[in-house]
């Protein structure tokens, strides 16, 4: 998702998919501990989604944008 589809989205939705991507790491992690995980940059791509779905939610709350 590119951050100006993040933006448009609405608190509840940014709410969801952040609950979403924590679930994926999670199974990232889990797959990686026992050498099911086949492409390793999934975990920081991951990572990076949590962090820009936190940004985006935290502007909303500060009125930015």
């Amino acid at each position: 998702m590119k951050i100006e589809e993040i933006r448009a989205l609405g608190s509840d939705e940014l709410l969801k998919q952040l609950e979403e991507a924590h679930q994926e790491l999670f199974n990232l992690r889990f797959r990686l501990t026992t050498r099911q995980l086949v492409n390793y940059r999934e975990i920081p791509r991951v990572k990076k989604k949590i962090a820009r779905l936190k940004t985006i939610i935290r502007e909303k709350e500060l009125g930015i944008r």
